[in-house]
């Protein structure tokens, strides 16, 4: 725990300032608004901010430009006064087995999922160096740790952002900055509405998509940006180089079949 006590989420993170990349919707918008609400001044980068509606601040940015993300990070920092909290959110999906997608599909999704990372994480540390309390959180993926058909491409850019937060974490601990990733299962989120969309039977792939998952529902992205916001806050003090799955307990459990 940080020296003060924290003894409501209302305004634990006051005088903390945020960014968030692939803030424009999903996770990325819903973190955004919730660590808006407790207290933070959060700066949203996104291909497409205009969600980011006020209190939030919102910058145009692709993550896979390198140029973009300096100067849309450098921008950010000016406005909030500084960056206390990174959240590097951004992301893109893929469908297939390693035989469905070629090279240029392969760079296309590491250069955002994992150099995206990379790419915001280098212009946001001088920054982060500057603070009192300095965090980074990674979203991950049950993709990272599970073998999930059809999911190889995905899979591969998740488990490397997965050893990339402990790298970053050993790396930057003693310079004060934490560094942790949340490993969220199948959410509820306008991208995995666009997957099913995209099935021969998008009832049956929800249904199958929940029941999947252990608690049997889809993960929402409120649930998401609850375990992002705790792992960046003060409460979090003591925690780095760690992976907090919000997965509906489909990573540890292993239940019998009903009615066995």
């Amino acid at each position: 725990m940080s020296a003060r006590t924290v003894t409501s989420h209302d305004a634990e993170l006051h005088g903390l300032k945020a960014l968030v990349t692939g803030g424009g919707s999903g996770i990325g918008l819903t973190t955004a608004r919730l660590l808006a609400a407790r207290g933070a001044a959060v700066a949203v980068l996104d291909l497409a901010p205009d969600a980011a509606t006020a209190p939030l601040r919102g910058y145009t940015a692709d993550v896979a430009d390198d140029a973009s993300v300096v100067t849309a990070v450098a921008e950010a920092a000016a406005g909030l006064g500084g960056i206390d909290i990174l959240v590097n959110n951004a992301g893109i999906g893929a469908i297939g087995t390693v035989e469905d997608n070629d090279d240029a599909e392969w760079e296309r999704v590491l250069g955002i999922n994992v150099l995206g990372v990379v790419r915001t994480t280098r212009a946001a540390l001088p920054h982060l160096r500057e603070s009192a309390h300095a965090s980074i959180v990674n979203t991950c993926s049950i993709a990272a740790t599970a073998g999930l058909p059809q999911r190889a491409l995905y899979s591969a850019s998740k488990g490397a952002v997965l050893s990339l937060t402990l790298a970053m974490a050993a790396d930057h601990v003693r310079e004060g900055i934490r560094v942790n990733c949340v490993s969220p299962g199948t959410v509820d989120t306008p991208w995995v509405g666009r997957l099913l969309a995209q099935a021969a039977d998008p009832a049956a792939e929800r249904a199958a998509l929940a029941a999947r998952q252990p608690m049997g529902r889809l993960v929402t992205a409120d649930e998401v940006a609850a375990a992002i916001a705790y792992l960046a806050g003060p409460g979090a003090a003591s925690v780095t180089g760690t992976a907090l799955a919000v997965d509906g307990g489909m990573q540890g459990l292993r239940l019998r079949p009903v009615g066995q």
